[in-house]
């Protein structure tokens, strides 16, 4: 059975209200709805209208661009313990998720200009994270890792307007494993966004803050859904009280349903990171999602997920971090299961890394996760707990053109 990130799970039967007095009963919520998100869509276009106006005459836009090209290669080797029969190990791990087989994670090249008061990034991958985390997108579009364009709407370039495709700014990870703690993502971030699709505006007032605001084609999405009318909303509030704390709340509103189905998410992601020592630093984060439980009820399903991640450096070359998390969607919002408590899921992890250069990351780590319900593939029957080890060699490298 093939599961993906993108699918969004349940459909409930035995609503008690008859279907006509539904109608009656949610039409005008659905038409005041779009009025309003009509008005703020208006609202949001004219505002950029005036401050792309007012920028014109600054000279700084007349400096030449720095042009980059950059890259990144993974490749991964994973032994599940419990062997199951095929290749591709969980329904819910879009990350190394192979067993058995050495094969690349991600493979990424990317084009980037920067300037002071207009950027764009553009990058194309492969690999088992594009043909698993991608796979609700059409045709090329599965290759697309980045696509994005930036202005800056003020003289003191605090202001940006950036659209397209750009990474998700929801959670503490990203794709590119050697920007995280740990190889294997945590089970909060490979059950939300790594990416979205829309229009971004972030606001830096000064060193401490950054605060955005987003209009998006829904969640996780390059092409939005087929039959639904509604974009979704999404915002960030990012504080950096000193240099050793990032302390973040992001937050996303919407659907992943078409229109005749459509169920509202409501969805908060909080997140610090901590320099304890120059040696040791900690991330501790929290998840929670409430959807509703059909079109227009009162009721509504609920998902969480705290983590904390500790990772200690040996010295220059060596690192070791160790992760401990628990995932708890009953009703299938995320991850369906088919079984009788949903997904209940705890899961320790034990990291080790070497970097013989900044560019270069051989990484070793140990994973296990235990389940309410039987809910891992076997050889034979599925068990509660799966144990899997992870190996990683990884590059980057990147130059940089001034013109």
């Amino acid at each position: 059975m093939e599961v993906r990130k993108v699918i969004a799970s349940k459909q409930r039967l035995g609503d008690a209200t008859p279907h006509s007095q539904t109608v009656v009963r949610h039409t005008g919520k659905e038409n005041w709805n779009k009025k309003m998100y009509k008005l703020i869509l208006t609202f949001f276009i004219f505002f950029l209208i005036r401050q792309v106006a007012r920028t014109q005459e600054d000279s700084a836009w007349q400096q030449q661009p720095d042009l980059s090209i950059s890259g990144f290669l993974d490749i991964f080797y994973v032994y599940d313990f419990n062997q199951p029969q095929g290749t591709e190990r969980q329904s819910f791990l879009f990350n190394h998720n192979r067993h058995n087989e050495f094969n690349l994670n991600l493979g990424l090249m990317q084009f980037g200009i920067q300037h002071a008061k207009y950027r764009g990034s553009f990058a194309l991958h492969t690999g088992t994270y594009a043909n698993d985390n991608y796979a609700a997108e059409p045709g090329l579009l599965k290759n697309i890792f980045e696509a994005n364009i930036g202005i800056s709407l003020n003289r003191k370039n605090s202001l940006w307007l950036d659209a397209g495709v750009f990474p998700s700014h929801i959670g503490f990870e990203n794709a590119i494993s050697m920007d995280n703690m740990t190889l294997t993502r945590s089970l909060s971030a490979e059950n939300s966004p790594y990416f979205l699709t829309g229009a971004k505006l972030t606001y830096t007032p000064n060193g401490q803050w950054e605060i955005s605001g987003m209009i998006l084609n829904g969640w996780q999405r390059i092409q939005r859904l087929e039959g639904n009318s509604l974009p979704s909303f999404g915002t960030q509030v990012n504080y950096r009280p000193t240099n050793t704390i990032i302390l973040n709340w992001s937050t996303f509103i919407g659907t992943d349903d078409p229109d005749t189905t459509r169920r509202l998410r409501y969805f908060n992601n909080f997140y610090g990171q901590f320099q304890l020592t120059d040696k040791f630093d900690v991330i501790a984060g929290f998840d929670v999602g409430i959807q509703q439980e059909s079109k227009g009820a009162s009721g509504y399903d609920i998902w969480f997920t705290p983590t904390l991640i500790g990772q200690y450096a040996i010295n220059t070359s060596w690192k070791c971090a160790v992760r401990a998390e628990y995932y708890q969607d009953e009703t299938g919002i995320i991850i369906p299961t088919g079984t009788t408590n949903g997904f209940q899921t705890t899961g320790l992890s034990l990291n080790i890394d070497y970097s013989p250069t900044q560019n270069i990351m051989c990484r070793l780590e140990g994973r296990w996760l235990n389940s309410k319900d039987p809910i891992f593939e076997t050889n034979t029957d599925p068990t509660n707990d799966t144990f899997f080890i992870g190996t990683s060699i990884a590059m980057k490298f990147a130059e940089t053109k001034i013109n």
